[in-house]
């Protein structure tokens, strides 16, 4: 596409301005976790922001790779290495890669209207084996779906795709911080899956229009699955990629993880600088970068000096009351958490 008719579309599409890209991390530049092995259902790792989905024999490494199409402008993608294949699908079977949305920054496509938009998906993707792929939007408010295909050409290959999906007149997305809606890169899916005729328009859900006509991408350990560029934006015009500074996105990707290792000085040795303290109990109060999705979780994997564990209180959106003790008589006025790579806390509220 020339540049006069890049700016023709972005014009004509009506999101000449930014932020119109819907997802988050598209890019795939925040990779908080690292490569998370033995992946099963509903882990989240590599890029932030997707989880896999997953029933049956698969078990995968999801990492954030530096494999991508060239000259695009892209640096990293999301990678799927099987490591342990499904290739005998049962009927339940499955395996996806999906990225969910709130309600609440669903509101502009107008879902459950007579003015509702469509929206164009447009990403690059690589795969070891060819055939055809179903993207699947799922309506978790309204129990909806709708579903495309698109086919993988060459092996081993990066392929641009861009996939248009109707609006939806019929359910509205509930304008909260709640999961409403999965956009889903299916890998595999057993009959269960596939036994219907596939949902191309809006509809209530029904497992078997969901993926018809899917190939088992995750027959063989030796398979792998790249996404990068990853755009969803209203209409049904695809426009150059919306590429966003670092900064941006990571704190979008706070909202609903934070990790902070022993070694990413002055944030994480504060974390223990005491507000309050005696002999067996120290502790303080530490505030979120950004407010959270919802109030998280808090967890760590850290070495200890002088004290036993970590204690959390008070947990918000906003920050959580955190304080080490000991339950032995050695004095933990000065405790810290050992600064280095692997010692970490997490902070999780993901959808």
């Amino acid at each position: 596409m020339s540049k006069a008719a890049e700016l023709a579309a972005l014009i004509g599409s009506g999101q000449a301005q930014g932020d119109r890209n819907l997802i988050i991390n598209g890019a795939m530049n925040v990779a908080q976790r690292g490569s998370v092995a033995s992946a099963t259902n509903g882990t989240y790792g590599g890029a932030d922001r997707f989880v896999l989905g997953e029933t049956g024999d698969l078990v995968a490494t999801l990492s954030q790779d530096t494999d991508v199409p060239t000259g695009s402008g892209f640096l990293n993608s999301m990678k799927v290495d099987v490591t342990t294949a499904d290739s005998s699908l049962a009927a339940g079977d499955l395996a996806y890669l999906a990225q969910r949305f709130e309600g609440q920054n669903l509101q502009r496509l107008k879902k459950g209207t007579s003015s509702a938009e469509s929206v164009t998906l447009s990403f690059w993707v690589k795969s070891t084996i060819t055939g055809t792929y179903i993207i699947g939007f799922y309506d978790n408010d309204n129990n909806r779906q709708i579903s495309k295909s698109y086919t993988v050409s060459s092996a081993d290959t990066w392929e641009h795709k861009t996939l248009t999906f109707a609006g939806d007149t019929t359910g509205a997305f509930g304008d909260d911080t709640g999961y409403s809606l999965q956009i889903a890169w299916w890998l595999a899916a057993g009959s269960t899956y596939t036994s219907g005729t596939l949902a191309t328009s809006w509809a209530s859900f029904s497992s078997a229009n969901t993926a018809v006509g899917q190939v088992n991408a995750v027959n063989s350990a030796s398979n792998n699955f790249y996404i990068t560029g990853v755009q969803m934006e209203v209409g049904d015009v695809a426009t150059p990629f919306e590429h966003e500074d670092y900064t941006t996105t990571l704190a979008k990707c706070r909202r609903y993880f934070i990790r902070y290792y022993g070694n990413d000085s002055p944030n994480f040795p504060r974390w223990f600088n005491p507000a309050y303290a005696n002999d067996c109990y120290m502790g303080g109060n530490f505030s979120f970068p950004v407010q959270m999705r919802a109030t998280p979780s808090v967890s760590a994997s850290v070495t200890y000096q002088n004290s036993d564990g970590l204690g959390t209180g008070d947990v918000s959106r906003e920050g959580v009351n955190l304080y080490v003790l000991s339950t032995g008589a050695a004095t933990i006025s000065g405790a810290y958490i050992t600064n280095n790579s692997s010692d970490h806390v997490t902070v999780d509220a993901e959808l």
